[in-house]
Formats: structure tokens, C-alpha cells, sequence
């Protein structure tokens, strides 16, 4: 069943790929890992669409979470204030946001183990309530603390640049 559905759709389904792909390459890698979950799920079809249709959902899903998980590699801002920095450790990155990283981190360094711990989780996006959380403190407690780092780095930065 898989084989048969797959020659009627493999087109198809590839070219769904090649939309959400920058490149061919990327689309013949897509399309791989479409196939993968299409094979893995094949004993959750209940036939209650044609088989087709449900391959297009599964290969959607898996494309969309691809898309998903690109755009949130691409997009990895962190605004502290007046200062950006943007997609960290990439060679791509220009002489200024290479600068302003490695002032961050200095800065980041420089800052008591607490604060320390309270700022990795927050340059990590966990929500303040998870923070609070993690570290058995309350969620305001870490809203004042957060406001008081950002000022911290911020002049610290400065300083630096």
C-alpha cells in the first residue's frame, strides 16, 4: 500500500517539499524526512480520506515544523534594551554583532552566580513564571531581577563599546 500510494503522490508530495525549502537540496532532504514520517505512521491511516490527502497532511506537518524550526534558528534575536544581537556564532555575522556578542558575554561573565542563572534562562526565552519556577523565587522577584540585569549589561556594554 505504501509503495503504490507513494509512486501515485511522490510528485506531488515533493513539490509541497519545494515550497518550504530555500533549495534543492533542502527539498530532497524534506522530502526524505516526509517519507520517513509517512512510513512511520502508515498504521494510524483509518482510511477516512483517501490515502493521498493523507500523506499531503502528514508531509504539511512536516514541512510546517521544519519551516517552524528554521525560521526559529534564522530569527534568534535577543533585545536587551538598545542593543540587538542576532544570530549568534555565525560566521555570517558582521564585525559589530560579533563585538556586541563578545561584550554580552564579558558582561554575562561579570555577573553574580545568580544573576547569572536568572539571565541564561531568560536569554534562552523560558518564560519568567518557569524562571521563578526553577529557581523557587517569585515571578515578580524575577521581573525586578531581569529589569535590574538588563540595566547592568546595558551599562556595561556601554562601557565596553
Amino acid at each position: 500500500m505504501f509503495l503504490s500510494a507513494l509512486e501515485n503522490n511522490r510528485e506531488k508530495l515533493f513539490r509541497i517539499c519545494s515550497i518550504y525549502a530555500k533549495n534543492d537540496e533542502d527539498a530532497k532532504d524534506l522530502f526524505q524526512e516526509v517519507l520517513v514520517h509517512v512510513w512511520r505512521s502508515m498504521s494510524t491511516f483509518k482510511a477516512t480520506s483517501s490515502i493521498g490527502t493523507w500523506m499531503f497532511r502528514v508531509a504539511l506537518n512536516v514541512c510546517l515544523r521544519f519551516k517552524s524550526k528554521e525560521t526559529k534558528n534564522q530569527n534568534r534575536f535577543i533585545k536587551l534594551d538598545s542593543i540587538t544581537i542576532a544570530n549568534f556564532g555565525t560566521e555570517e555575522n558582521n564585525e559589530v554583532e560579533n563585538e556586541k556578542f563578545d561584550s554580552l558575554r564579558k558582561c554575562v561573565k561579570e555577573l553574580n552566580e545568580a544573576d547569572k542563572a536568572i539571565v541564561a534562562l531568560y536569554l534562552e526565552g523560558i518564560a519568567y513564571r518557569e524562571i521563578s519556577s526553577i529557581l523557587g523565587l517569585s515571578e515578580n522577584h524575577i521581573a525586578v531581577k531581569i529589569k535590574r540585569i538588563k540595566s547592568k549589561l546595558l551599562n556595561c556594554i556601554n562601557k565596553i563599546l
